[in-house]
């Protein structure tokens, strides 16, 4: 969850500096000669080609911003006993999923946690969080560390950067083409691009990023029942089950200690919230992913 939410924030944020970058220099030229229609065909490849990078920078961002916002610490000498089992457990899962030795980390977290980035399958960084370390048996922790190696030995990251630049691409030009709607048939803005455009664009450009985050979101959850099958390819499937069952407690438990759903005495379920709520979940529910892995 961590891996994804950073990439979709980093790369809106590339794509909508960009694009108010863009207007304010004048580098937006997406009318046709005459200067009032629009060049659909120049709109498209600028879109294409900022969305797309949007994505990419992302990509090659993403190993230096999750060390720095998770507070990650590489594991480069190991100093203690736990440090060299886990060293020595990710080189091992590595070698067996034939990929390159990641870089190892831990971050300061309570939560039970862990999460792979990077730019390729032979340049990536594996984390865990303390918690996780803490109340985990080894081989539950060495399944979650086979699924989050099997994130990058099966290229996720790669495949996410490429879905998510198609998204990009559709919502900038989306976006724009409403914009110019609302400029010339609402505002009869007749020549060039006035406010209207530039405001509506703008609008429409975040209400359209977040709506299309849910095939984003719908794609990492995919992603994340072929993670634990490696996972359980890796690491054994017992002890996958057993990591993904200790998840679920820790879960139910957090979820036991919460305040009621008030608006539940009303007769207004909190079922479609949650149905909702699904669609931006990067991760399925537990107990799919524990029925997958059992009779998948």
């Amino acid at each position: 969850m961590y891996r994804i939410g950073l990439f979709l924030l980093t790369n809106l944020a590339i794509i909508i500096v960009a694009s108010i970058s863009l207007r304010l220099l004048g580098v937006e030229s997406i009318l046709a000669n005459n200067g009032v229609d629009l060049n659909l065909s120049a709109l498209l490849i600028f879109c294409a080609v900022f969305g797309f990078a949007g994505s990419f920078v992302s990509l090659l961002l993403s190993k230096f911003m999750a060390k720095r916002s998770s507070g990650t610490q590489i594991i480069e000498q190991p100093q203690t006993e736990q440090e060299r089992w886990l060293v020595q457990t990710v080189a091992e899962l590595s070698k067996k999923a034939d990929i390159g030795m990641p870089e190892v980390g831990i971050f300061p977290a309570q939560q039970s946690n862990a999460f792979a980035t990077g730019w390729n399958r032979n340049n990536a960084l594996v984390a865990v969080s303390a918690g996780l370390l803490q109340r985990f048996s080894r081989d539950e922790v060495r399944a979650v560390l086979a699924h989050e190696i099997g994130h990058v030995a099966n290229g996720d990251m790669i495949t996410l950067s490429l879905v998510q630049g198609v998204v990009n691409t559709f919502v900038m030009f989306a976006a724009r083409v409403i914009g110019f709607f609302v400029d010339r048939v609402v505002l009869k803005n007749n020549r060039g691009l006035g406010l209207g455009y530039w405001v509506t664009t703008i609008v429409a450009e975040i209400a359209l990023g977040i709506l299309a985050s849910t095939i984003v979101m719908w794609f990492s959850r995919q992603r994340e029942f072929r993670a634990d099958a490696a996972g359980a390819h890796l690491a054994g499937r017992t002890a996958m089950l057993g990591a993904l069952e200790k998840l679920r407690a820790e879960t139910q438990a957090h979820v036991a200690n919460e305040m009621p759903d008030t608006m539940a005495a009303f007769g207004i379920s909190s079922g479609w919230k949650r149905n909702t709520s699904k669609l931006f979940m990067t991760h399925p529910p537990l107990e799919e992913r524990i029925q997958a892995l059992k009779y998948g």
